[in-house]
């Protein structure tokens, strides 16, 4: 942000230097104007606007003093084809996918040939194919002489791509690696401050409880808008059981949740029954009452007002706990807020901290702590670990170990198969609306794992909770 103009100069101390000359930016088009292009962690597109309307958004292409709509579209098309992302530039943005938007986002700042490119968890939302082809393109860049800000905490990304690792933590500068001289672990130990030693440290509950949530036969027709469809789909979860989602983007993954949760009202064929009862028509207020939860995978725009405090956030599903009489008791509303602030350690001087102002980590910190305080027995994590740090990261997967050692069940969505395997007691791979695949532990690899999401390996025979013994 400072190096983008977005906080003003005058507002921070220390200098920016650009060629060894002092900047000092006033705004976005000042950095803009000296070469520098930011591609920032969340997205900065008009949903309303088109793919092209956004990509030329503040530039548009003109011809004898209007727009040329026809040469923005040519342009804006021929962006998506160099990223794989077939897509009519005339369609709105707001009816993409969170996948999609961060290529767009990517192809317009790309597309302003600028000298200095920072990119901030760029592939937060893309599949693997998408990564390389970004890899691939900033190779490119680099080679034509743009120098590249790439930040992430995917370190075999940063490893495949940087020359030198600049790692901070709270705040500050801990040290600068030649990326040759270096590794994953020691940069590891950098972020975190200490040795870090399994990264996904998965501890097997002693026995496997009861069925929590029971899925059979689960179909949702095609709709010409709306969540994607899916076709018999059928698994259970069982109580201190870990069950990992994947497969590529576009499977359907997030809307099976979104479906299950009740999201967008669909009445599913099929059976669904949430600790024995059944929910044939769930909403999302049956389900947190029944004990059902979901942690959304964009965090921003599903799982949080981002200009109000953290306590209004933590209590927003649960203030019927605090209501009596048809009023909300605030002290006693505070008094369990700051149990669950303490309990997941987040990061910020109080309850009363604007969202929007902190860390990815201590965002989704207050997602999963405002899902536990409607004392669920089932939750659906989506992208829990997206866009932030090893040891945020580290805390997460020791907060879903307690959960299952307490009995709960939990749905873990990832696009990172290293953490579906080192998390997950079982994992449904899904490819094209159905299950493609399902493995234990024991028969976890990325090459079984990616054929299933490809379609290419045989589908389960039958749901099955045998993943704990």
């Amino acid at each position: 942000k400072l190096l983008s103009g977005i906080h003003p100069y005058g507002s921070y101390e220390g200098e920016i230097l650009v060629e060894w000359s002092p900047a000092g930016f006033r705004g976005i088009r000042d950095a803009e104007a000296a070469g520098i292009a930011v591609i920032t962690q969340e997205f900065a597109l008009i949903d309303e606007l088109s793919v092209a309307e956004n990509i030329f958004l503040g530039r548009p292409l003109t011809r004898h003093g209007r727009i040329d709509w026809l040469a923005m579209g040519q342009r804006a098309r021929e962006l998506m084809d160099e990223f794989g992302l077939h897509l009519d530039p005339t369609v709105p943005v707001g009816t993409l996918g969170i996948g999609q938007k961060q290529l767009i986002e990517i192809a317009r700042a790309m597309d302003k040939k600028s000298r200095l490119l920072i990119l901030d968890e760029p592939t937060a939302a893309l599949t693997e194919k998408e990564v390389e082809v970004l890899l691939d393109h900033l190779r490119r860049l680099r080679g034509q002489g743009t120098a590249c800000v790439y930040i992430s905490h995917k370190l075999d990304e940063v490893f495949a791509i940087s020359d030198r690792i600049t790692v901070l933590r709270d705040g500050s500068s801990i040290a600068t690696l030649e990326t040759l001289r270096t590794s994953i672990p020691e940069v590891i130990r950098h972020m975190v401050g200490r040795e870090l030693g399994d990264l996904f440290p998965r501890t097997q509950p002693a026995h496997r409880g009861e069925t929590l949530l029971s899925v059979r036969g689960l179909s949702v027709a095609r709709q010409a808008k709306g969540p994607a469809f899916h076709r018999d789909i059928s698994f259970d979860l069982a109580g201190g059981e870990v069950l990992g989602i994947g497969g590529l983007m576009g499977a359907g993954r997030t809307e099976l949740l979104g479906h299950l949760f009740g999201v967008w009202g669909t009445r599913l064929a099929g059976e669904v029954a949430l600790k024995g009862k059944p929910m044939p028509s769930p909403d999302p207020g049956q389900c947190i009452r029944g004990g059902l939860v979901l942690s959304s995978e964009d965090r921003r725009r599903h799982g949080l007002v981002m200009g109000m405090p953290i306590g209004f956030n933590l209590s927003l599903s649960s203030l019927g706990q605090f209501t009596h009489g048809g009023r909300i008791h605030r002290a006693e509303e505070t008094v369990r807020n700051q149990e669950f602030f303490d309990q997941l350690r987040i990061k910020a001087p109080g309850q009363h901290t604007v969202v929007g102002g902190l860390s990815g980590g201590n965002q989704q910190k207050v997602v999963l702590a405002k899902a536990l305080m409607t004392g669920p027995s089932v939750l659906m994590l989506d992208e829990p670990t997206r866009g932030i740090d090893v040891g945020a990261k580290l805390e997460i997967y020791e907060l879903i170990n307690r959960l299952t050692s307490e009995g709960k069940g939990v749905i873990l969505v990832s696009s990172e198969l290293p953490e579906l395997m080192g998390m997950s007691d079982r994992i449904l791979m899904m490819h094209e609306g159905r299950i493609g695949g399902e493995f234990r532990r024991g028969q976890f690899s990325q090459e079984a794992l990616l054929a299933a999401a490809l379609g290419h390996a045989p589908p389960p025979s039958s749901p099955s909770v045998t993943g704990l013994h």
